[in-house]
């Protein structure tokens, strides 16, 4: 019998390999039969992403100073790949919502430029392909300050450079792009970025309505960086021809998406397959009795691109069942059921707060994980 144990991170608890490994401890402690269990850290592109790859892979992890949201040195990491060409560098890293406190939260003024400084660092380093993890933003510049790190120039009305890393709020000066300057290395190289946000650059539904919020921004805040959004996106499409303005999947990461997509060699995939290919997740699933995956919390959200419907999801096209270990239970998982997942179990055994939930959450996985076991072998 063959288990493939392939969770993503439980957050603020464990990483995706720690809850892996407490999964595979809780498959043995119910001590059924002979089988082999494979267990394969798993990320859709957000928090956990360059861990993964990184195991996945035999790679390596590099350290280097940049600059946080709102333009202060800090020490981050980007890895590179087992082939020793790849970089993966998870923007939130440099420029997360996580390395602010609450009070600090304005997306006016926090921005992209310490992700192009790991992009450089990255090429510093030999890379030449990039895995880019667009999770976590806490920017909203449209990828203005990251281009200003690799070389470009944002100019005023009177031709004048705008300052480097100076936010979303500066936008709203741009009257032309200078791209120059850009690091000649960029074209040479090719770039991936892992995302499921579909979300288009501008509008309704666009970076700013949607995710400004989340960052900080005020509904007066909101309008301001919309409108400063829509004239980056117009001066964008002056410069390279590119029109952002509506385009699917350019507004993921506070318009990151966008400005990558205009100005370097860059496709969107899911965060999900880029993980399962470089992993070899499939392969494994193909050749599994039961498939074993999980995460912090299962939604409806689930099932729109995390990591248990992707797993799931390769699990039926194989004849796999596929069982989802949560570490809580909303609304709206029926969805799941038609994408492949057999069952959802609930971590939580009994009334508990959810701090002690997460505190525990080694233990009650390898709980839970032991009762799917026992129920599996009566199945068997």
């Amino acid at each position: 019998m063959k288990i493939v144990i392939a969770p993503d991170s439980y957050k603020g608890s464990l990483s995706s390999k720690e809850a892996g490994l407490a999964i595979e401890r809780g498959v043995r402690r119910a001590g059924i039969g002979n089988f082999a269990t494979s267990v394969i850290p798993m990320a859709d592109g957000g928090e956990g992403t360059l861990e993964c790859l990184i195991e996945g892979t035999n790679g390596r992890i590099v350290q280097t100073v940049v600059k946080d949201p709102l333009g202060r040195d800090i020490s981050a990491v980007f890895g590179i790949l087992g082939d020793g060409t790849t970089g993966i560098i998870e923007m939130a890293k440099s420029s997360g919502l996580y390395l602010l406190e609450e009070s600090e939260r304005n997306p006016l003024l926090t921005s992209t430029y310490g992700f192009g400084q790991l992009i450089a660092a990255a090429l510093d380093e030999g890379c030449r392909h990039f895995v880019l993890g667009l999770g976590g933003s806490a920017t909203n510049d449209g990828g203005a300050g990251m281009l200003q790190a690799l070389g470009a120039q944002l100019l005023d009305s009177g031709g004048r450079p705008l300052a480097d890393g100076a936010g979303g709020g500066a936008l709203g000066e741009v009257a032309g792009i200078s791209a120059d300057g850009l690091d000649t290395r960029l074209a040479r190289c090719t770039f991936t970025l892992a995302c499921d946000v579909t979300n288009p650059f501008t509008g309704p539904h666009g970076a700013s309505a949607v995710f400004g919020p989340q960052k900080g921004a005020a509904p007066d805040m909101v309008d301001r960086l919309e409108n400063n959004l829509a004239r980056f996106a117009d001066v964008i499409r002056e410069t390279t021809g590119t029109a952002l303005h509506g385009l699917p999947g350019t507004g993921a990461a506070g318009g990151l998406a966008g400005g990558i997509l205009a100005f370097l060699n860059a496709r969107l995939e899911s965060g999900f397959s880029v993980v399962s290919a470089v992993t070899g997740l499939e392969a494994a699933v193909k050749e599994a009795d039961l498939v074993l995956t999980g995460e912090g919390r299962t939604d409806a959200q689930t099932a729109r691109g995390k990591t248990p419907a992707g797993v799931a999801g390769l699990a039926a096209k194989h004849g796999v069942p596929a069982v989802v270990l949560a570490g809580s239970v909303g609304e709206g998982i029926g969805e799941l059921y038609g994408q492949g997942v057999t069952a959802v179990f609930s971590l939580v055994s009994g009334p508990m707060s959810l701090d002690e939930a997460m505190r525990r959450t080694p233990e009650l996985l390898e709980q839970t994980a032991e009762q799917v076991m026992r129920v599996f072998a009566v199945r068997k």
